[in-house]
């Protein structure tokens, strides 16, 4: 946790440097595509008739693309490849996700943009430890590599500097449909509150 931390406040104290280059990624006055780095932490948790689990926390780390899509709207779609460190207490699930999301741009300030969003996301699990008997074994043991969901949050951009704060909930049931681990009438859902901070240039 401690170097997760330290990690997000060293993007903080960086990032002005980078502003001062110049304007903000996108303007929501014309049409442009923008590009971003993302880093966050994540408070995660797997819910359902599989496990119950209290939350831990993680951390992200992603880049991102986004693309206006209408002339006389601020509307913009933004995607990117995230690595994502979920699940919950003493289960760890580490993922790759795809979001698409549909972002509306808010000029709030002639220099601050609001930009609330929704969308899906598609994720893959790449790696994941749980502990039992003392001894740590694979979390796709009991569920499944992919998972998707929807993703809501909203966002803010001063200058190039971008922050959000939102909430991904798993609608697809990742536990096993395995009788050697589990019953096939059990499921388990994820969901992860998040807030990521970082660059659009």
């Amino acid at each position: 946790m401690k170097k997760i931390f330290a990690a997000i406040v060293a993007v903080l104290f960086a990032a002005p440097s980078f502003a001062q280059m110049g304007s903000g990624g996108f303007s929501l006055n014309e049409s442009t595509t923008y590009y971003g780095l993302r880093m966050g932490l994540n408070v995660s948790t797997i819910t359902g008739d599989l496990i119950d689990l209290d939350s831990k926390a993680g951390m992200t780390l992603g880049g991102v693309i986004g693309l206006r899509v209408s002339d006389s709207t601020p509307i913009f779609v933004e995607s990117g490849l995230y690595y994502s460190s979920r699940g919950a207490k003493d289960f760890n699930l580490n993922y790759l996700e795809i979001p698409v999301l549909i972002k509306y741009g808010i000029q709030a300030t002639d220099e601050i943009a609001i930009l609330p969003y929704i969308g899906p996301y598609f994720s893959y699990g790449i790696g994941g430890k749980y502990k039992t008997g003392g001894a740590k074994r694979s979390s796709y043991n009991w569920v499944n590599h992919a998972d998707m969901g929807f993703k809501l949050g909203c966002g803010a951009e001063f200058n190039k500097l971008y922050a959000e704060l939102g909430y991904q909930f798993g609608v697809m049931n990742i536990a096993q449909d395995d009788a050697t681990y589990n019953p096939a009438d059990e499921a388990a859902h994820t969901g992860n509150f998040f807030i990521n901070v970082g660059i659009n240039f």
